[in-house]
């Protein structure tokens, strides 16, 4: 039940976020706006998820999982109902930037959880579990979300949505034990010294390093894919978002396939796994930019399904990773890593809708994701001590926190 919970909590947002997407062109008709206007349904949406982000985490830590998560998200459900009988856009906007605040706890608080009940060698497959459940759900969520407004119309989305969190809200009451363990206040713990001597310690900034910037190339692909396969290759919508289904799917096996191995090889072993598996994909896919091959979509996603299958290791790995540094502060780490996943991924979507638009060839952006596979290699390699392999991290901690003035 925890498990079926955990998958939940997590894929709420992310859902919530893409069964609105679909109807965008409708929703700037109905409301006489700009398209633009529209789309800050989702950016600020997103805005909302990164901020949120910085202050669940933490907020968790200092009051338990539970109190935190039934708060959220019934916010959410209050949101919803806003959303419902929302006359304007501007309402509507601000309706769903409460669904995002009051979602992103599921999100930060949900790998907390997992690192409060599973110790460290199980945390990577666990996340790679929950991720994978997720992304079934999140690639079906546009069609579901397309489906009910047909159906029902556009307000029916929120209907099922407050709905289904109600029944999240209930069930995290009824069934959810508080998996935070208290402690005695001692004089190091507590926000600050949390911050203080995560910020101080190199192996949580590598795996958090690594876990930005191995997700900023979903970001950056995102972001270009449309114009490229659309624009420059000519071909439809639809098809395009068959082959967008592609990279989810490589990912989701990645996932599946992390769930097995990373009990036997450990969270490092299984982030260098990714790393490679994800550079080889990023160097075929520049060599074929170079040949000039991948001006067709077999060819380029073809080779990014590589890419996504290897990062769905390094990412899931990385995330356990950080937040194992220092177990006390797993909300306040797994804040912090959502914060600067969802910053810097809206920087990178742009990027990557740049490189898209304004280059007909896909090379560019190859180049792009070139430089970010390793980037992520170049955080681990500098940041993440070999020894880490070994040694526990949160003997490592200690020694930092001790060296940094911490203790």
């Amino acid at each position: 039940m925890t498990l079926v919970l955990l998958v939940a909590m997590n894929g709420l947002a992310p859902i919530s976020l893409y069964m609105l997407v679909p109807m965008l062109p409708q929703l700037a008709v109905l409301f006489a706006s700009d398209i633009s206007f529209a789309q800050m349904t989702v950016s600020v949406y997103m805005i909302g998820l990164a901020l949120s982000q910085l202050v669940m985490g933490p907020l968790s830590d200092r009051f338990g999982r539970r109190p935190v998560l039934i708060a959220c998200f019934a916010l959410v459900v209050v949101a919803n109902i806003g959303c419902i009988f929302a006359q304007t856009l501007p309402q509507l906007i601000a309706g769903r930037f409460l669904q995002a605040l009051g979602g992103a706890a599921g999100m930060v608080i949900s790998r907390a959880i997992i690192r409060d009940i599973y110790d460290r060698s199980r945390v990577g497959g666990m996340i790679s579990l929950v991720i994978a459940v997720m992304m079934i759900a999140q690639m079906l969520s546009p069609l579901f979300g397309g489906v009910l407004d047909a159906w029902f119309g556009w307000r029916s989305i929120f209907y099922v949505l407050a709905a289904g969190t109600t029944l999240i809200v209930v069930a995290i009451m009824l069934a959810l034990p508080e998996t935070r363990r208290f402690e005695a206040p001692s004089k190091d713990s507590g926000f600050l010294k949390d911050v203080k001597a995560l910020s101080a310690s190199r192996p949580f900034m590598g795996y958090v390093l690594c876990q930005m910037l191995a997700s900023s190339i979903i970001f950056v692909f995102a972001g270009g894919g449309p114009y490229l396969v659309i624009n420059h290759m000519g071909r439809s919508a639809t098809e395009y978002g068959l082959w967008f289904a592609t990279a989810g799917f490589a990912y989701m096996v990645g996932n599946l396939v992390s769930v097995r191995l990373s009990p036997r090889h450990g969270l490092d072993r299984m982030i260098w796994f990714g790393l490679a598996i994800q550079i080889a994909g990023a160097l075929l896919n520049t060599l074929w930019g170079v040949i000039g091959w991948n001006q067709v979509p077999s060819w380029l996603y073809g080779t990014h399904m590589i890419i996504m299958f290897g990062n769905a290791f390094a990412m899931a790995n990385a995330s356990a990773g950080a937040i194992s540094v220092r177990p006390q502060a797993s909300g306040t780490a797994s804040g912090a890593m959502g914060f600067l996943q969802m910053g810097f991924g809206a920087i990178c979507s742009q990027v990557g809708a740049y490189l898209g638009g304004h280059f007909v060839t896909p090379l560019p952006l190859n180049i792009a994701i070139l430089t970010l596979s390793s980037a992520c290699a170049a955080a681990i390699i500098f940041l993440v001590p070999r020894r880490n392999t070994f040694v526990s991290a949160e003997t490592m901690i200690e020694a930092e926190e001790q060296e940094a003035g911490v203790i």
